[in-house]
């Protein structure tokens, strides 16, 4: 529905993947599958982390977090697919977009976080491993855990209030199969100065650059320390233990700067096919690159597979 007064729209009507009537059986299913796969790994993460006391360290207290993000994060994203299916209604309130815009994004800064502050667990693990216990503290790893949630919860709060700022819409359908803030802006027939300066310094540098930048400092330090390490062996090992968090931020941050920052950012086919992977696959990945790459997720796996048996026979 086009609206061609240009006024505040009260709804939209949200696109979806694809409109061929044919595929959405398909699709549904598909996005049923990945989500339930993402649900299910990052639950197991969460059950192991929280029952196996040898996964009672740092760095599977940042990785529960993380896992309950992607968890959000999918949900926020996917639920649209998967109502439209089962009800008809495509439709969603200007409110409901408007929070959905918000709780995306808080759950996106807030990983990229949570993500600096497991580098700055690998950090100390790798470059000062004898004092690893005494510094990464459970009092500290709490107060970094929390500071990340209120921080980006802090950081995101002066772009919902923005979006709402988009005073008229050329149209209420969202080429798109959840609120964004790229399709949000298109469609607006006017935005507003403060918004596109807000979005270049908070958007860009706070956001992304400054946890971008202290991630890769402290892997500056790493890689250091691992090549002053004599033995072959003990290089890999050191390396092993950094491999899985650093494939993670390799992953999540050239989504999302593909996304958002890319010249191709009007490009709405393009942004939907990067989300589509940045918001379905990437969670859905996590889980399978801690547990596939890590060893004692394996065994704390096993663990917790033979402890049933035992009690279920």
């Amino acid at each position: 529905m086009i609206l061609k007064n240009y006024t505040i729209v009260e709804y939209f009507i949200i696109k979806g993947i694809s409109d061929a009537p044919e595929l959405q059986t398909t699709i549904f299913i598909l996005v049923l599958l990945i989500y339930l796969l993402t649900l299910g790994g990052n639950m197991i993460i969460l059950l192991l982390v929280c029952l196996d006391h040898k996964l009672h360290t740092p760095m599977y207290f940042f990785l529960a977090n993380l896992s309950v993000l992607d968890t959000f994060s999918t949900t926020v994203t996917l639920h649209n697919i998967l109502a439209t299916f089962i009800t008809g209604d495509n439709t969603i309130s200007y409110a409901g977009c408007i929070c959905e815009v918000y709780f995306l994004g808080w759950f996106i800064s807030d990983e990229l976080l949570i993500l600096t502050a497991m580098s700055y667990d690998r950090y100390v693990a790798v470059c000062n491993p004898l004092r690893y216990i005494t510094i990464m503290n459970w009092r500290l790893c709490s107060w970094l855990a929390i500071a990340c949630w209120v921080v980006s919860f802090v950081e995101i709060s002066p772009y919902a209030i923005l979006v709402t700022s988009f005073s008229c819409y050329k149209s209420n359908v969202i080429d798109h199969f959840f609120c964004d803030l790229v399709p949000l802006k298109k469609l607006s027939c006017k935005v507003n100065p403060t918004f596109e300066m807000f979005t270049i310094i908070e958007g860009v540098f706070v956001l992304t650059i400054i946890p971008l930048l202290l991630t890769t400092v402290s892997y500056v330090f790493i890689i250091n320390s691992i090549l002053k390490i004599q033995t072959s062996s003990g290089r890999r090992k050191a390396f092993y233990t950094c491999s899985s968090h650093l494939t993670v931020i390799i992953i999540l941050y050239t989504t999302l700067v593909s996304q958002y920052l890319s010249p191709s950012s009007n490009d709405l086919e393009y942004k939907k096919l990067l989300s589509l992977f940045n918001m379905v696959a990437v969670p859905m990945l996590n889980p399978l690159i801690y547990s596939l790459k890590n060893r004692d997720v394996k065994l704390a796996l096993r663990r917790q597979i033979k402890f049933l048996e035992r009690h279920v026979m």
